[in-house]
């Protein structure tokens, strides 16, 4: 079978497509084996003439389908984008999703943003490293967090570290968040064993793209933690790749996205039927029913073909994570990045085994504005802030000195997010901010309940 490769790419009105297409093509080993998908959302003054004044040609265009479709060509690959305007957008995962209906069984996928830079060769490494994991694994995935790349200063400001997905937290609303880190492993041989699925960056057999698709009901958070369950429950086993792939932008700084046009004026306007919040927190509560967030009722029939699969259930996925849903739970080793178990699901034991091996995992916002701390910043010099449960029992304590206050005061409002474990039965109640001189004497003092 030829190794051709579905390359899958979202973009929102991204000035760095054009550049990553580019680069995409050049640095491949068979750019006649690539077959390119993008979702281009843009606006009216964004038009294919930007494509053609940089190289690309054989235009074609196919409005026979609910979305117009321009078929391109840059050296030898192909490269199809599915006209979007900019305000008839529904999310990043709605954009995914789009593309994957657009699937002609490619031996391969590569999912990606619009925002990259590859290395020679990648295609060549991505099947090769893909390829050596089939003793080990029948449906293997490499994904990743890549490093950074900076438009402003490209190739010089390019990161070298290779890195890995760790656990941070579950968000308040009941997401679970990740991080990126240097990878644990000093020099690994191969790829790496992995807990968790990252959206920017993914390849996998091709039929990935039809067996684990994106719900395009999600919006943006919580499509990474869905789709590393649903791969897994699928019977596909993560891995980071442990060479260096291609590079990622993380901070489209100064760049339109999708929440600054989707306003909730932009719905008063009439331009759009939702702005990008309400979509947001359906999003949330899709999550919610998926997992049983917080003993939510999961909602099975609901989500259909964007469900959990049947090959390992839910509690294997959590226990090989080391993650709790339903309580917001996480293992110590899976905080401290210890390899996941390979191989073998490790025994769940008991039910009340495995909740003492678990700490709740809280996301608690600070948000106050100056009126209420009734104090000028500037004569803050240390401010203190508790945490407490319902029976007053301190869950977290942080200390945050004049400097690190001063950059939590945005405008008129000090906000502070405090990221900390606790026992899994203990739930934040209510915090305490303390905001003290330079002496040490007390010039004001907060005490709020937490919002459920």
């Amino acid at each position: 079978m030829k190794p051709t490769i579905f390359v899958q790419m979202a973009s929102y009105r991204d000035p760095e497509l054009i550049p990553t297409l580019r680069d995409l093509i050049e640095r491949a080993d068979r750019p006649d084996m690539l077959r390119i998908v993008v979702c281009w959302q843009h606006a009216l003054h964004e038009t294919v003439s930007e494509f053609f004044a940089r190289g690309f040609a054989k235009w074609r265009l196919d409005a026979s389908g609910q979305h117009t479709v321009h078929t391109l060509a840059y050296g030898d690959a192909s490269i199809e984008l599915i006209d979007v305007p900019h305000m008839a957008s529904q999310g990043a995962c709605w954009a995914r999703n789009l593309i994957q209906q657009q699937y002609r069984a490619e031996r391969y996928t590569l999912q990606l943003d619009s925002h990259h830079r590859f290395v020679d060769g990648w295609d060549s490494q991505l099947t090769d490293m893909l390829e050596s994991l089939r003793a080990a694994s029948p449906k293997p995935v490499l994904t990743a967090y890549l490093p950074s790349y900076f438009p402003h200063d490209d190739p010089g400001g390019r990161r070298q570290n290779q890195l890995e997905m760790r656990f941070s937290h579950f968000s308040k609303r009941g997401v679970v968040v990740f991080c990126p880190a240097r990878l644990s492993h000093a020099t690994p041989r191969q790829p790496v064993p992995a807990r968790f699925y990252s959206g920017h960056f993914t390849f996998a057999d091709g039929s990935f793209s039809v067996e684990v698709q994106h719900d395009p009901q999600y919006f943006f958070l919580g499509e990474e933690i869905s789709i590393a369950a649903r791969a897994y429950t699928h019977g596909y086993d993560l891995y980071h790749p442990h060479r260096l792939i291609a590079w990622h932008e993380y901070t489209r700084k100064g760049r339109t996205k999708i929440w600054d046009d989707h306003s909730a004026q932009a719905k008063a306007d009439g331009a759009i039927p939702m702005y990008w919040g309400e979509r947001d927190n359906m999003s949330y509560q899709r999550n919610r029913a998926l997992f049983g967030i917080d003993g939510e009722p999961r909602g099975d029939a609901e989500f259909g073909t964007y469900g959990l699969g049947s090959e390992r259930t839910l509690a294997e996925y959590e226990t090989y994570a080391g993650i709790d849903f339903t309580h917001r739970g996480v293992q110590r080793a899976t905080l401290e990045a210890a390899p996941p178990a390979q191989g073998m699901v490790p025994a769940r034991g008991t039910e009340a085994e495995w909740k003492a091996s678990l700490v709740r995992s809280n996301e608690l916002r600070l948000c106050l504005h100056r009126k209420t701390m009734n104090v000028a910043s500037t004569k803050v010099h240390t401010c203190r802030m508790t945490v407490h449960d319902a029976t007053g029992s301190v869950l977290h304590h942080r200390v945050m000195e004049a400097e690190e206050f001063g950059q939590a005061m945005r405008g008129e409002w000090f906000d502070r997010n405090l990221i900390f474990t606790s026992g899994l039965g203990q739930l934040p109640a209510s915090y305490v901010v303390e905001l003290l001189d330079d002496a040490g004497e007390q010039l004001g003092r907060i005490e709020q309940a937490v919002e459920a």
